[in-house]
């Protein structure tokens, strides 16, 4: 009954204020009145119809209100620490990641110093071969012109 009378007056005190409004307002206000007809009040703590609360009411309700509070604020406290170790967990996991990187670089650096080692020497060994079968190919044909001789 209250809440009709309530929404009733604020209906009343907004269209006079807002003589000119545009049908959309209109209708803005029907959907503002439906909800406020319709709401149920089973979350409220007091029924506001009545004007008078006692002491032990208000006790009561504030009792209630600071051990919800507390309750929240040690899950808000748990959430908080959980954050807390994923954050670090998340930082030396990123820590091994980049320590990881930067040795599989420097061991990368080193194989391909070794790479080009090895490749320079590949090239010296080729030429050293290719001497060498110009070697054994004269002595070839010096030991042919020899056996030829005798």
């Amino acid at each position: 009954m209250m809440a009709e009378e309530s929404t009733k007056s604020w209906a009343d005190t907004d269209s006079d204020s807002s003589s000119s409004s545009s049908s959309s307002n209109d209708s803005e206000q029907e959907v503002v009145n439906y909800l406020m007809a319709d709401q149920t009040f089973d979350d409220e703590v007091f029924n506001f119809s009545n004007i008078e609360f006692t002491r032990e009411d208000l006790v009561s309700v504030l009792n209630d209100m600071v051990k919800e509070y507390k309750k929240l604020s040690h899950s808000f406290e748990e959430i908080k620490a959980e954050n807390e170790i994923m954050k670090n967990s998340s930082i030396e996991s990123s820590t091994d990641t980049l320590e990881n990187i930067d040795s599989v670089k420097i061991e990368l650096s080193k194989l391909m110093m070794e790479n080009e080692l090895l490749r320079n020497e590949s090239s010296g060994l080729k030429a050293e071969i290719e001497k060498s079968n110009l070697t054994m190919s004269s002595w070839e044909k010096s030991s042919a012109s020899l056996d030829k001789l005798f």
